[in-house]
């Protein structure tokens, strides 16, 4: 096999980061744009010595799950990897990711995977998005590193967002480099770029978190989990590194939430130890936990935890880790980012019985 080839290829499975898999000449084959159960045609543009990877060239039998893309940009920009697929099949395929990963990554035997939350917008959701501009050039990263797609508007933004983009095409001169739209004024903190799935997923993070006397919400931002859920309990202590997003926590705060500014991995050991039966919500940036908060979690052993990952890989690392002490309940992912790769899921983890 040489880069180049054209070979006929059955599609088995899509991986987690949006392509599908074949088997050809020993090798796995990387293929984009195709849906499990077709055959394709794909022409080799990259060879190892255990896998390779191709370029979609036709589909030669099609899935029943196949549709048309909305988007004139599809395929080009790199931005979405499944506007080919009906949005239902979308939702499947990230469902059976995220258990595959659970399995793969997190040595999980059958996890309890719920069906992925749909988004109640699966095109026209975000609230902002980052576009790169090479004047006259104004759009996104294409598929093949190195080029900017030029876009009038896009399908996944909200209709301020997409007119902001038309305002920004719009100006005489361009500044080159990164520009970031947004819908209403920027907010202090960070958040959801979904704010319809955002409350999709607060409502999941509530219910796996029950009630108590106290949550722990650690990486909390600006409290988005910990003001939909400070009803449940009696005490709501959150941290954040970011000291603008503690300080718009604290603007609106009732007096059973306290927020602290720090870093998670040194605040948790000492509340921990005053608030041993706190259940402890987990919503770490995308490269996971650390050692150091693993540790702390399991020298503390908190009787309940609530992890939100961004990443299925670095949240199936996170609970191999804490597999010792604790065994996941079931995972909810929620489609945050339609139309995407991307996954975001959340967890409920209790104590070990055996």
């Amino acid at each position: 096999m040489k880069k180049g080839d054209v070979i006929r290829l059955e599609i088995t499975d899509v991986a987690y980061g949006g392509d599908g898999l074949g088997r050809h000449d020993g090798r796995v084959i990387f293929v984009p744009f195709v849906i499990a159960g077709e055959i394709v045609e794909a022409r080799i543009s990259r060879v190892k010595k255990q896998w390779a990877a191709a370029e979609l060239v036709r589909v030669l039998e099609p899935s029943p799950h196949r549709v048309p893309p909305p988007c004139p940009f599809f395929t080009r920009c790199g931005g979405c990897a499944y506007q080919h697929m009906s949005y239902e099949q979308q939702l499947a395929v990230k469902t059976r990711q995220v258990a595959e990963t659970l399995c793969r990554v997190g040595k999980i035997a059958e996890p309890h995977v719920e069906p992925t939350r749909p988004s109640p917008l699966p095109l026209h959701y975000r609230n902002r998005l980052t576009v790169h501009v090479q004047p006259p050039t104004v759009g996104f990263h294409a598929k093949s590193a190195g080029q900017i797609i030029d876009v009038d508007q896009c399908l996944l933004a909200s209709e301020p967002v997409n007119a902001a983009l038309e305002n920004l095409r719009a100006k005489r001169r361009l500044r080159p480099g990164p520009a970031t739209l947004r819908a209403g004024e920027p907010g202090r903190g960070f958040r959801q770029v979904n704010d319809e799935a955002a409350e999709v997923l607060a409502a999941v993070v509530s219910d796996l978190s029950g009630e108590g006397e106290t949550l722990i919400d650690a990486y909390c931002g600006a409290g988005f989990f910990a003001k939909k859920i400070t009803g449940a309990f009696r005490r709501v202590l959150g941290m954040d590194w970011d000291e603008r997003s503690i300080h718009a926590a604290r603007e609106n705060a009732s007096t059973s939430e306290e927020y602290l500014a720090g870093d998670t991995a040194l605040l948790l050991p000492e509340i921990l130890s005053r608030h041993p039966h706190a259940t402890v919500l987990l919503d770490p940036p995308a490269q996971g936990l650390g050692n150091p908060v693993i540790e702390t979690l399991l020298a503390h052993r908190p009787p309940r935890i609530v992890y939100v990952s961004c990443d299925p890989a670095t949240l199936a690392r996170d609970l191999f880790l804490l597999g010792s002490a604790y065994s996941l309940q079931h995972a909810v992912p929620v489609d945050m980012f339609a139309q995407t790769a991307s996954i975001e899921t959340a967890c409920l983890l209790q104590p070990r019985q055996d």
